[in-house]
């Protein structure tokens, strides 16, 4: 339907006399190549097939693996948009075709359940219960019909596989509020067991009375996770922001457990041996903990940078250990948890904010990622996405921002501290930031003595501050960071600036002498290399900037949350591009092999390709929201929102080959 609508919106615009290319492609999302990896947060087994796995993600996507979580695939998408936090996943034991997700919206109330009856091909949301932000989802071992949800509100029961849901705790409570954890006795679904971001609570007849369970715990504690043993119901494990405890009473009465150091605190999973009920997994912000005897002694079992948020132990095989890790993605054990491996193959939740299309080696592509530290930095792949490698030693956890590369194919990375270029087999930051001082020399001439001055140029520390934009395209090389722009006349050896003072500039580029630099709220142009500048008035419509380039003929073109502008005299004047079906642009750039500038919006899959002479287009749906449009040997390359790098198919390179040589047939 989205596509009809646009076709014949375009078709209205082309009434209008606005020529408009044909659609190149637009049936077939673009793929999604990796890097693999990235956040994943909750697990689901198929009852008599512990091979087939779900994952639940960040960004509202469903994976699954027939293989036990050597490989993943896209499954589905749950609702309309990219930001549901899919904490809960749930397998019903008794149909295998039915899935149940808890989800979640960050700095939102929203949320929900999403409901599958074909084993999660595709969802949809109870209405009962739509809009809740859904933190914790349980399902009843003794009678499958009763599913429990705990959300920010309170406690919720459903008694038909989640198609109608009731409140249980008490409206309005001052306390049952704000649930992040939910257990159900296996024998008896009347008896429940919730934890609250202020300690946990019991009820024994549904929800018709409850009391507070928290002898023993620290006053004030959030409950991430309680569990109960099957084999028996009445031994209780609970985690909270203070350690984890242990009741043997129902939860009557807690002892803390020890071992767990303070920094650790924060156990956001516990997962019982199906095997051996004595071992216990304590899933922390800082690595994975086991127990061997009921909770007695503990050890940690992997590194501390290992953030666990769902862990999945093999019924018919314990010693097969799965994690749902923040960064890491799935790690993997079939050894008892003695090593970890990463299992990530068709995984690829990473946040790319960069991606640079190699113009020496083709096939080769290099993303850069946000937010995963260690295990982040810059990937790299030399087939086109189908293998990737982290290449991130010297960059010791920073985020990359921007790529760029030199004319002899060196390879620039823009940090959150700076600039590094590749080596070969490591990053090195680049050069240090020239500073002058004064010196002061003396000269003897026709016996009278002089004082002459000079500048003399010092180095100083490298840049430190984030790098959002490096243009090498001219003799003189330029860095929009943070703090101003920078600018190097020796392809980076050394720096000289802020050239141009001022907070957070995030776009530069370069032609001969002529610099245009930007940030949110101010665009300065320079016609002397960086040496002297003035202001460009924006567009008077525009709020703020979003996105900006130049074109070989001069035009500059900006772009922000009210669409695309333009300006062929330097800024003097603009002219809205108002018939572009595009609002909140996020990216812009130039593309050389197509001779176009690509437009990308936050708010569409739509991808535009302008002809700076004609103002016609081309344009793809590219099936994900897009940024950072590069060509890659007569395809397209992006960094999605969420997902990672997305490549155009071959089909669609062929259809557009075709179609730009038709003479402009509508899509």
């Amino acid at each position: 339907m989205k596509r009809k609508l646009l076709h014949f919106f375009l078709l209205g615009i082309s009434t209008l006399g606005i020529s408009v290319l044909p659609a190149c492609g637009g049936v077939i999302s673009w793929i999604p190549v990796g890097p693999n990896g990235g956040d994943a947060r909750s697990f689901a087994v198929e009852a008599d097939n512990p091979q087939h796995l779900y994952l639940g993600t960040t960004t509202s996507w469903i994976y699954q693996s027939m293989d036990g979580g050597s490989t993943w695939k896209r499954l589905a998408k749950l609702g309309k948009s990219d930001n549901l936090v899919v904490d809960s996943l749930v397998a019903d034991p008794s149909d295998p075709k039915t899935l149940f997700a808890g989800v979640w919206q960050v700095d939102s109330p929203a949320g929900g359940v999403y409901i599958s009856h074909d084993g999660g091909a595709t969802w949809s949301a109870s209405t009962d219960i739509d809009g809740q932000s859904v933190r914790a989802l349980a399902q009843s071992h003794s009678d499958p019909k009763i599913l429990i949800a705990g959300t920010l509100k309170g406690v919720y029961r459903s008694e038909d596989k989640g198609g109608h849901w009731k409140e249980i705790s008490p409206p309005d409570s001052g306390e049952i509020h704000e649930v992040e954890s939910v257990a159900i006795d296996p024998n008896d679904p009347k008896l429940i067991y919730v934890g609250t971001w202020h300690l946990p609570w019991k009820t024994s007849d549904g929800g018709a009375n409850w009391h507070s369970i928290k002898q023993g715990l620290i006053d004030d504690s959030d409950v991430f996770s309680i569990i109960i043993d099957p084999t028996r119901p009445t031994v209780i494990y609970t985690s909270a922001c203070s350690g984890i405890y242990r009741s043997e009473n129902a939860g009557e009465i807690y002892r803390k457990v020890q071992g767990i150091p303070s920094t650790a605190r924060r156990t956001r999973v516990l997962m019982q041996d199906p095997a051996n009920r004595k071992i216990v997994y304590a899933g922390t912000t800082e690595g994975l903990y086991r127990t061997m005897d009921d909770g007695v002694n503990w050890s940690r079992i992997t590194g501390p940078d290992v953030i666990i948020n769902d862990i999945y132990i093999n019924p018919r095989n314990p010693q097969q250990v799965l994690l749902a890790t923040d960064r890491s993605g799935v790690l993997s054990s079939n050894d008892f948890g003695a090593t970890f491996t990463a299992s990530n193959e068709g995984f690829s939740q990473r946040q790319v904010a960069a991606v640079l299309a190699d113009a020496k080696h083709e096939g080769t592509i290099y993303a850069g990622v946000l937010n995963d530290k260690g295990y982040g930095g810059v990937f790299v792949t030399e087939d086109g996405g189908t293998t990737w490698q982290q290449r991130s030693k010297g960059l010791a956890g920073r985020d990359v921002f921007t790529l760029a590369q030199t004319d002899d194919g060196t390879v620039l990375a823009g940090t959150g501290h700076g600039i590094f270029r590749w080596s070969g087999s490591e990053w090195i930051q680049d050069g240090d930031i020239l500073t002058y001082a004064e010196k002061i020399t003396y000269k003897i001439r026709r016996g009278k003595k002089t004082k002459q001055s000079t500048q003399v140029a010092e180095p100083g520390a490298p840049i430190d501050s984030r790098v959002n934009d490096i243009n090498t395209a001219s003799q003189v090389w330029y860095a929009a960071t943070a703090d101003g722009v920078y600018r190097s006349e020796n392809q980076g050896m050394a720096w000289t600036g802020p050239v141009l003072k001022g907070d957070d500039y995030r776009f530069v580029t370069a032609k001969d002498n002529e610099v245009l630099a930007a940030n949110r709220r101010q665009m300065m142009i320079s016609t002397d290399g960086g040496t002297n500048w003035h202001e460009i008035a924006l567009p008077s419509k525009l709020s703020y900037v979003q996105a900006v380039t130049t074109a070989p003929k001069g035009s500059i073109w900006v772009g922000g949350r009210e669409g695309l502008f333009y300006s062929q005299d330097q800024g003097q004047s603009w002219q809205q591009l108002s018939t572009l079906p595009l609002v909140d642009i996020n990216g812009l750039s130039f593309n050389r092999e197509l001779g176009r500038i690509i437009v990308t919006s936050a708010r569409s899959t739509i991808i535009f390709a302008i002809d700076e002479n004609s103002m016609t287009w081309k344009w793809w749906d590219a099936g994900w929201t897009v940024r950072s449009v590069r060509s890659l040997g007569g395809r397209l390359v992006a960094a999605s929102l969420y997902d990672g790098v997305v490549v155009q198919p071959k089909s669609e390179e062929t259809a557009a080959t075709s179609a730009s040589s038709s003479g402009g047939t509508q899509p």
